[in-house]
């Protein structure tokens, strides 16, 4: 793949051999309406001594909310942020109690924090490459179990939330207003209501604008109709069931379901059953076709990818079921899916299967038997240093609020045991393993370079178990066309499935994935390798020209970067429009010039 940060913004400062590690702000100051300071409130309870204007209370009872309501929430957040004030007056109405909503709102449900920036890490989707530091909890042991308890409470809403179809920034903002304790139906109403305010002040109106014109947008038989549409929504969503929604940008994709247990079509030794499908005429190869991407991507971008790539049904696995660490990752591809064959021998498919020596220092109560996706940054010395300090401070076994906290740095950073109390990131080369690359693949780089190009790598025995099928179509060698090709992931599977490559042209533009491409490649190889270094820059005449000088490519290999498309980026989840995860199109625009070229051979 590409040489991007394949799931978030991606900084390199969560480096195993960094200087330090910025300490983790403590969590956002809750403000407590009940008992203010002196300095923000006046004698008879305004914000800052100041009541709001009459016209202002009459034009919020005209639209139909309650006197005592507007008065209440203006004591509270104050008038002069008319956003802030309409966004708590929707959600209070929303909520369908308005003697609940005036009442004693610490215990409604709905708590109005002062929000910072929400950085708190998804646990369940760590599944990309996202350098962000998590938040390190207080030091005594019950700030531990409740930040544990807490993060998974907030990871299942954000889910369940995201399976509805909001988007992962709108639930997390729903939660941080909330709180990780609101029922979902109250969580979705929080976010009907925020929708309504933004289209109130995309208008760029002044704070007074604000409120009289949105008394006229979504006054009468608007506002009605929103109430009602929300109520429908806590009924159908606070039962569980997953509706469709029109996704942010306008479109209507349907939500792909993801398989439970990621087995895709069929993995060896696997006793379910196969599936068998029908291609339609115009996807059937040569060439055949093989593109990858995060399985977690925002709904309705499997569907459009789906579409883009004739139709065909996504296999989805997760690598954990072929080797010792998870990578939930999607594949769309013509290839046949009849008589694959794994790699042999065959990878270890634990920890300690593929690190028998860190056994001896392993706790008990750390019960891991595979790691997670292997992401393209690691733990800081901090991070390492304070596990080792929480421990030998404790007794052993450490009480259950150490263990919980050590087990979900471990796993979140992917820790192995090398010492008494000692934890330590995976190095480089102990990635390649797991990864399939041969040892020293990345070697000549530095730390920060090998994990970034690792973690966006392929994991080489599951594409080899895909791609296992070339073998005896192609036994006098294949031509490649590589696409994002990163350090060579879909190379090394074929060469070890032993399948010739007699050229291969690589589109990669990382300088650093290339040379380790290239040092591989003359190393092991004997056909011809062009390098290209933008995909952009690949022109249809240019395929043309290629297709006529190597008679076609057999196969056309690549996954584009999933900067925009996978969990754990919190900033920039664009979907298929973002900057980085639209080179997607680029894909479909060469395989289709590649298809029409060999058409016209």
């Amino acid at each position: 793949m590409a040489d991007w940060t394949s799931d978030s913004d991606g900084s390199d400062k969560f480096e195993w051999d960094s200087d330090g590690e910025a300490e983790a702000s403590s969590a956002p100051a809750m403000r407590n309406f009940d008992a203010p300071g002196p300095s923000t409130l006046s004698s008879n309870g305004w914000i800052n001594g100041e009541p709001p204007p009459t016209s202002l209370i009459e034009g919020y009872v005209a639209m139909g909310f309650p006197k005592e309501m507007v008065v209440r929430s203006s004591k509270e957040i104050g008038h002069g942020d008319a956003d802030a004030l309409l966004e708590l007056l929707l959600t209070y109405k929303a909520l369908g109690d308005d003697d609940d909503a005036l009442g004693n709102h610490s215990t409604s449900g709905c708590n109005l924090p002062i929000v910072e920036d929400d950085d708190d890490l998804d646990f369940e989707n760590w599944d990309g490459d996202d350098d962000t530091g998590g938040r390190e909890s207080s030091s005594d042991d019950s700030g531990y179990e409740e930040f544990l308890r807490e993060m998974s409470d907030k990871d299942e809403k954000i889910n369940s939330l995201r399976d509805m179809g909001f988007s992962e920034d709108e639930a997390n903002m729903a939660i941080t207003i909330c709180g990780v304790d609101a029922d979902l139906s109250v969580l979705v109403d929080s976010i009907s209501a925020s929708q309504v305010t933004e289209v109130c002040h995309s208008r760029n109106l002044s704070d007074h604008q604000v409120t009289a014109r949105c008394f006229d947008s979504f006054g009468g038989k608007k506002r009605a109709r929103l109430i009602e549409e929300s109520k429908k929504k806590r009924k159908r969503y606070g039962g569980g069931a997953q509706g469709k929604r029109p996704s942010s940008d306008g479109s209507d994709e349907e939500s792909m379901p993801l398989p439970n247990p990621m087995v895709g079509f069929n993995l060896p030794g696997y006793r379910g059953p196969s599936m068998t499908r029908v291609l339609p005429e115009l996807a059937t190869g040569p060439p055949y076709f093989y593109y990858e991407n995060v399985a977690r991507a925002p709904k309705g971008v499997w569907a459009k990818i789906t579409r883009f790539l004739f139709d065909i049904q996504p296999e989805f696995v997760d690598s954990l079921h072929l080797c010792a660490a998870a990578r939930k990752r999607g594949y769309i591809h013509n290839l046949p899916t009849e008589n694959r064959s794994p790699l042999l021998p065959l990878p270890p498919k634990t920890i300690f299967e593929a690190f028998p020596h860190d056994k001896k220092w392993w706790p008990s109560w750390d019960q891991r038997t595979h790691f997670n996706c292997l992401q393209t940054c690691t733990a800081s010395a901090p991070v390492t240093e304070r596990i080792q300090q929480k421990l030998s401070s404790s007794g052993n076994p450490p009480p259950q609020s150490v263990q919980k906290y050590v087990r979900h740095q471990c796993s979140k950073w992917n820790l192995v045991w090398v010492g008494k109390d000692k934890a330590a990131p995976l190095e480089p080369h102990e990635m390649e393993y797991l990864l399939g690359f041969p040892k020293d693949h990345t070697r000549g780089f530095g730390k920060t370079q090998r994990y970034k190009s690792l973690g966006n790598s392929f994991q080489v025995d599951t594409v080899a178990y895909h791609l296992s099928v070339l073998r005896d179509m192609f036994p006098n060698g294949i031509t490649v066309l590589s696409l994002f090709t990163g350090i060579g992931g879909g190379e090394v599977a074929l060469h070890k499935l032993g399948i010739h490559m007699r050229a291969v042209v690589s589109i990669e533009i990382c300088k650093a994935n290339r040379k380790i491409l290239r040092s591989w490649w003359d190393q092991t190889q004997t056909g011809t390798l062009i390098e290209i270094d933008d995909v952009k820059s690949l022109k249809d005449d240019e395929i043309a020209s290629y297709v006529h000088r190597f008679g076609g490519f057999d196969l056309v290999i690549g996954g584009s970067p999933c900067n925009n498309l996978a969990g754990s980026n919190r900033h920039h989840r664009d979907g298929l429009e973002g900057e980085h995860s639209s080179l997607f199109y680029d894909y479909f625009r060469i395989l289709n010039s590649v298809k029409s070229a060999m058409a016209n051979m």
